[in-house]
């Protein structure tokens, strides 16, 4: 295994865009993810076309703001965490990652502070 050759049969979507909101890489789960969509085909599209109102706004602002989302939702009968958040490199802001990871309906939840 070299790099990030891992990420490409991560089990969750991966998708990354860039500063400018263009996407630049989506995993094979991200692609299977967004088939009905274009799938491969949306790499190099801008991340906002892809979200309607007010969807796209929200997303907006927090790319100009750099903060990060996170949520759950039910879609086609799965449940799933949806985390957004800004990626830097070498410590500058380089764009927005989205990890969608499907959960069980039962998560557990254990409290570590004890």
């Amino acid at each position: 295994m070299s790099g990030n050759d891992w990420i490409k049969e991560f089990p969750g979507a991966v998708t990354v865009c860039d500063a400018e909101g263009r996407i630049i890489e989506m995993n094979g789960k991200s692609r299977e993810v967004f088939a009905a969509d274009g799938g491969e085909k949306l790499i190099g599209a801008n991340v906002l076309d892809c979200h309607p109102e007010p969807s796209r706004s929200k997303l907006e602002s927090m790319m100009a703001e750099r903060r990060t989302n996170i949520y759950t939702i039910q879609k086609n009968g799965k449940r799933k965490l949806i985390y957004q958040a800004p990626w830097h490199e070498g410590g500058v802001y380089a764009g927005f990652i989205e990890l969608s990871l499907e959960i069980p309906w039962d998560l557990p939840h254990f409290n570590r502070d004890k």
